[in-house]
């Protein structure tokens, strides 16, 4: 019997009905409408504005970021469905190039609000209705030493559609039309990748040789578009005056450069502790001298590889958030029961997994590949934690919902950690608990160590275009095989064929450095629920009030009502001590 039929689709009539619906081309003419009205009324009249009149424009402002938001999330999510399929993509791409014309007739807004002194906005600030939009309005003054004049912040705006975007547009089109031949199979990537965590070792072995092949034979044109962002980058970050590759992502996520730089190192100074010793142990479990590359996701010998029926994962995650608070159980119970998942595995689709939060006045959607592995269970769990934490932050408003991404990996790793301890406590012999230990120390190091070397790879990728120029397909594999042997240790053989692998990771195209956020988030949640472990009276309403805050407050004010700094380096270290921790009870359950 297959399990995996009837997996679900999502519906997206709460954005829209459709693309060629009345309701969607009515909303893009009134966007145009209510823009250009918006312009012709408050272009060159903030500074003179007091604090009540501010409050208004800020608040006509936010009414059509609402729904620019609705419409660029309808057309985004309708062409994920399928980006293989010329209508949608055609759709997709003539949205993008009307809302990039839209929106940068507003541009001069937060440029305009950045020009008032700060003596003024003070002053401005006392009037009630001004006040609710401070934490928006001191986060986008932390732009202001980066800003150009408005002709130039227009050109960037607008020539985004013809270089990131349309670099973006390209990777994604071209790894949805891949296929691998594995064993004479013609497969997609998600079924590839799959397949690197079956129990059969020659199937590992065959998905790894496809993946890296087919790769291989497309290096130029992947080489080519990631060459083409990192100049980009660069040219960007030169008119900013951002001195640091990653400069713009530490001032995005609201994070200081040394609190980065703390955990990267922490990370870094734990691998042989962490990752090095895990994977020496894996290699005994499975009785061999060394890992191959293809080794690395696979099952334990005696874990449990039958596939998971999709009912049985939804239960399981429900229960999980069931059993901390069950308010949040209710609120992930509508993705399921009001289509807002499409967990169908299809040819064309968008890769990975993600859960988008469209805007605060509709409801986030989350995409996922679905194949009935114990980690699809956790991406579940994972994807729905984010989309939690989008409902409940919706409450700020949709200039003040956006977490920074400090925070953005919290609710996501935090429901991980609730799904792999409601499983742990079922546990029932020896080898069932070291199973579901390892799969999670797993995991953990995929989403530190690994996430850490891969914002190291990036690193030195950027500085490299910067000082030589154009870099080969050779050069950038040095640069990946260099950074991940590191992280992975002496346990694992790299062959030649492992320096093509970096060219599949979407993050690298879509969020240059947002990696570090999944480490962020994984060393923050290892803290959160020790503080909670300790201390667990009053702990739900504190982490619900986390959620809620969204964007609205900075994120050491926020866990410092747990008694957290993560400003400080021995915080990245209790973390990591939670995942050391792991890995020590796995050697004790060692025959």
């Amino acid at each position: 019997m297959n399990t995996l039929h009837d997996l679900p689709a999502w519906n997206l009539g709460s954005l829209f009905p459709g693309p060629e619906s009345e309701e969607f081309h009515a909303a893009l003419e009134k966007l145009e409408r209510d823009t250009d009205a918006f312009a012709a009324r408050w272009r060159g009249k903030l500074a003179k504005a007091d604090g009540k009149t501010l409050a208004q424009a800020i608040a006509e402002y936010e009414a059509l970021s609402d729904l620019s938001g609705r419409i660029a999330s309808f057309a985004f999510l309708h062409y994920a469905g399928d980006t293989l399929e010329p209508a949608r993509a055609s759709f997709f791409g003539n949205v993008q190039a009307r809302l990039t014309d839209i929106s940068s007739r507003a541009l001069f807004f937060e440029l305009e609000l950045n020009q008032i002194d700060d003596e003024t906005l003070e002053e401005r600030l006392a009037t009630p209705a001004l006040a609710h939009y401070r934490p928006w309005l001191e986060d986008i003054r932390k732009e202001r030493p980066h800003q150009l004049a408005e002709d130039l912040e227009r050109l960037f705006h607008e020539k985004a559609l013809t270089s990131t975007a349309a670099f973006n547009r390209l990777f994604d089109e071209t790894m949805a039309a891949l296929r691998f031949d594995v064993d004479g199979e013609k497969l997609g990537q998600e079924q590839t990748l799959a397949l690197l965590q079956s129990a059969d070792r020659a199937k590992r072995q065959s998905a790894h040789e496809a993946l890296a092949k087919t790769l291989g034979d497309n290096i130029a044109l992947f080489a080519r578009i990631t060459n083409t962002l990192a100049r980009d980058r660069q040219i960007e970050d030169t008119w900013r005056k951002f001195a640091d590759p990653a400069d713009f992502r530490h001032l995005a996520n609201r994070v200081e450069p040394e609190t980065v730089a703390a955990l990267t190192g922490a990370v870094r100074a734990a691998y042989p502790r962490l990752a090095h010793r895990y994977y020496a142990m894996k290699a005994r479990w499975l009785g061999l001298e060394k890992l191959q590359a293809w080794d690395r996701n696979a099952p334990l010998p005696q874990a449990d590889t039958a596939p998971i029926p999709w009912q049985k994962a939804r239960q399981t995650v429900l229960d999980a958030y069931h059993g901390f608070h069950p308010p949040m159980a209710d609120l992930a119970k509508d993705f399921f029961e009001r289509a807002w998942i499409d967990a169908q595995p299809r040819p064309g689709k968008h890769g990975g997994a993600f859960a988008h939060p469209t805007t605060p006045s509709a409801n986030p959607f989350v995409l996922l590949h679905y194949q009935g592995k114990a980690r699809d269970v956790m991406t579940l769990a994972h994807e729905l934690g984010h989309g939690i934490h989008q409902r409940l932050a919706a409450r700020q408003g949709p200039l003040m919902a956006p977490t920074p991404l400090t925070l953005a990996e919290t609710a996501s790793v935090f429901g991980e950690m609730l799904t792999f301890r409601a499983l742990l406590e079922k546990a029932t012999d020896k080898a069932q608990r070291k199973a579901l230990l390892a799969s999670k120390v797993e995991d953990m190091l995929n989403t530190v160590v690994r996430q850490t070397a891969f914002y190291l790879f990036e690193r030195g990728l950027h500085q490299a275009v910067r000082e030589r120029g154009e870099l080969t397909p050779e050069a950038i594999g040095e640069i990946w095989m260099k950074t991940q042997a590191e992280s992975l240790g002496p346990a694992i053989v790299l062959g030649p064929e492992y320096a093509s692998l970096w060219a599949y990771i979407p993050h690298f195209i879509h969020a240059p450095f947002y990696v570090y956020a999944y480490a962020f988030g994984d060393c923050l949640v290892n803290a959160l629920y020790a503080s909670y472990q300790r201390n667990p009276d009053g702990f739900q309403e504190k982490y619900i009030a986390l959620l809620e805050a969204g964007g609205s407050r900075p994120y050491h004010e926020l866990l410092a009502a747990f008694g957290l700094d993560a400003r400080d380096p021995a915080f990245w270290n209790m973390g990591l001590s939670v995942i050391e921790g792991l890995i020590d009870e796995l050697q004790s359950l060692e025959d």
